[in-house]
């Protein structure tokens, strides 16, 4: 007999006891108050108690003991006390922490201590709360957020700036950018500005480092050599560019008018040339 009949046959065993004990229930205790009229729920609670002791104190006919005496014997002594706290409905999923120590739960970011990074976690989500598990030990744990593309990071997970044996750094990418040329450099540096810890900024860094592999590292200079110009200087707005072929144009001429001098400069304003 395979595990899955053996656990099917033992199924349909309990199954038939809890049913028969539904039945035994109906006839001792619902048949018999079926014809009576209660006024209040306390003497129906009354009358099923009274109808509820005389069935559990009554002799077995074929076994030693009634039902009270059987659970006083062998139920109640492994009865355990209930939990301090409700049931909780959670979700597990793995992850694996990015070399910006944090992991992507549903479009958010959270952060767990640098050490991990590269390492499969597990997380259980429930309706408040992301708990992060690392070898059945939990190593990190934030409120749950619904803010898309946004980080929930505490400081202590990520290294810190002086650590010389850290792989990834802001100085590496730095240096990993100019070897493509110094527009892609300032491109990336205004990228690790705009977040609270240049960590955070190293997944949009990869991201934008790795299109000279799709489409030339001349290609990709030229296209942050645009987005500088047009005030966007995002992964996005280069990916736009290169798709478009508006790389290989001319760089558009600064307005002397004194409208556009008084626009401030922010990604989101990008002007009439990136439409073109």
């Amino acid at each position: 007999m395979s595990a899955d009949q053996y656990n099917s046959q033992l199924t349909t065993f309990y199954k038939a006891k809890v049913e028969a004990g539904v039945q035994l229930v109906e006839r001792w205790i619902l048949a018999r108050l079926r014809k009576r009229t209660f006024f209040s729920l306390g003497d129906l609670n009354e009358a099923i108690s009274e109808l509820l002791a005389r069935l559990n104190d009554k002799p077995f006919q074929k076994l030693e003991g009634s039902r009270r005496s059987q659970y006083e014997m062998l139920d109640r002594p492994a009865l355990k006390p209930l939990p301090t706290s409700a049931y909780e409905f959670a979700v597990w999923k793995k992850c694996r922490v990015h070399l910006d120590s944090h992991i992507e739960v549903e479009g958010h970011y959270y952060s767990l201590p640098y050490q991990l990074v590269s390492r499969e976690i597990e997380v259980r989500l429930t309706a408040g709360s992301v708990e992060c598990f690392h070898q059945s030990q939990r190593v990190a744990v934030h409120p749950r957020s619904d803010h898309r593309g946004r980080h929930t990071t505490i400081p202590e997970h990520l290294p810190e700036h002086h650590r010389a044996h850290l792989e990834w750094t802001p100085a590496r990418f730095l240096n990993w950018a100019l070897e493509i040329g110094p527009q892609t450099r300032d491109l990336v540096r205004r990228t690790m500005e705009r977040y609270p810890h240049p960590e955070l900024a190293y997944r949009s860094c990869l991201g934008l480092l790795a299109l000279a592999k799709r489409f030339g590292p001349e290609r990709l200079e030229a296209a942050c050599s645009r987005a500088l110009a047009l005030g966007s200087p995002s992964r996005r707005t280069v990916v736009s560019i290169l798709d478009k072929g508006l790389d290989s144009q001319p760089l558009p001429e600064p307005e002397s008018t004194s409208t556009s001098s008084s626009l401030p400069a922010h990604e989101n304003l990008r002007g009439p040339d990136y439409y073109q």
